[in-house]
């Protein structure tokens, strides 16, 4: 069995505390904490019958591996998710669902995993995928940024994306890449059909193989003086115009 992992925050315990009660172990809050938000927490806590604690912030800060806590941190067992990607893809072509996948290339700080993830999730994509040697893993802070969306959104970490990008293309998925120097934009492209949107680390982009093996590369049109935009921002771009297209 696994180890029981922290989760922080009003938006990550408070999604755990909606869609799997049943795993929290035990929630600590900041009792000195008495606002209408905190509240209204602990009010959905106690309907939830979960184990509260009172603890004080450096407790709870120490516990959550950050100050950025708002007063509440729960330890919670892992949920289970879809197992494999293989898994996840066979789901989606039983029914019919053209699949949209968020690849993530070299992404390796946990503000910009979280935030991809929270992007991905309201964006309805199906899962996100980076390589396990450039990218960040699934902790606190992420889960803690994506407010909630680490809980619901599948995250894949494989160990070779060139090798997983060819697979996805044998699925005849459409493997499309941002670029800055790309020829066409993100709105020439036709997103309805199954897609793998594949973004890089904002400056560096993707790596050269990554790049490669693309099937084709676009760029978010840019008009103001800045040259990019950051990944979450960018991530958010592509998925929203890949669901305007699908709507």
């Amino acid at each position: 069995m696994s180890s029981p992992k922290v989760l922080f925050g009003f938006h990550a315990v408070g999604v755990r505390l909606k869609t799997a009660p049943q795993s929290i172990i035990e929630i600590y809050y900041e009792p000195t904490r008495r606002d209408a938000r905190m509240r209204q927490f602990l009010d959905m806590a106690r309907e939830a019958n979960a184990r509260l604690i009172e603890a004080d912030g450096l407790r709870i800060a120490k516990l959550a591996g950050s100050h950025g806590h708002q007063g509440v941190a729960a330890r919670v067992e892992e949920i289970k998710q879809v197992h494999s990607l293989d898994e996840l893809l066979e789901q989606l072509e039983a029914t019919g669902v053209p699949p949209l996948l968020l690849v993530l290339d070299g992404i390796t700080d946990p503000h910009n995993l979280g935030a991809c993830l929270r992007v991905a999730d309201g964006a309805g994509a199906h899962a996100v995928i980076a390589p396990k040697d450039h990218a960040a893993g699934i902790n606190a802070t992420v889960a803690k940024v994506a407010s909630g969306a680490a809980e619901t959104m599948p995250y894949f970490m494989v160990t070779n994306l060139a090798r997983t990008l060819g697979e996805l293309k044998e699925r005849n998925i459409w493997i499309i890449g941002t670029s800055d120097d790309a020829p066409k934009t993100l709105y020439q492209v036709e997103l309805k059909g199954p897609v793998a949107l594949v973004l890089g680390a904002e400056g560096a982009g993707m790596r050269q193989l990554t790049r490669k093996t693309c099937d084709e590369l676009v760029r978010i049109p840019m008009h103001g003086a800045v040259e990019s935009l950051n990944v979450s921002v960018a991530s958010g771009v592509c998925l929203y115009e890949a669901l305007r297209q699908r709507s």
